[in-house]
């Protein structure tokens, strides 16, 4: 299914995001500096994409990791997964965190993240006495895994 999100370049140089193949996910979003950024390890730095995009209402925007960026450099968003609600119009920014030993420099035009366009429910929430039982009831952390 397709649709079309309305995007909006900040600066002339910004990159609009683009897929890596026909059934990708997520669209690759790109740096838009004017200089090199350098993260130190264990730093984090905003980088922007020189965006501003109109995610339709009722989606949001999930900004995740490029898994080759996070492998190979150890960068990746440092809240790990960025969540752009419906009725934000400002900058797409993406804040890479430094995972590595090693300084990393960001160049304008490089892949960053991807962002994965999402329905999104938002049930109301009614305070209860009981919840239905199941199988597996309140185990947590692990209590599915063989042993």
């Amino acid at each position: 299914m397709t649709h079309t999100i309305r995007v909006k370049k900040l600066r002339a140089n910004a990159v609009l995001p683009t897929y890596g193949s026909a059934d990708a996910a997520g669209a690759d979003l790109y740096a838009c500096l004017d200089g090199d950024v350098v993260i130190g390890k264990g730093e984090s730095a905003f980088i922007p994409t020189g965006l501003s995009m109109e995610i339709p209402k009722g989606y949001a925007g999930l900004i995740y990791a490029r898994s080759g960026l996070a492998c190979k450099r150890g960068l990746a968003p440092a809240n790990k997964v960025g969540v752009v609600d419906s009725d934000y119009r400002g900058e797409f920014m993406v804040v890479l965190h430094n995972h590595g030993s090693e300084p990393q420099t960001v160049t304008h035009g490089e892949r960053i993240a991807q962002l994965v366009v999402t329905p999104v429910l938002t049930p109301l929430f009614t305070e209860c006495d009981d919840l239905t039982e199941t199988v597996r009831s309140d185990g947590g952390f692990g209590s599915t895994g063989s042993k």
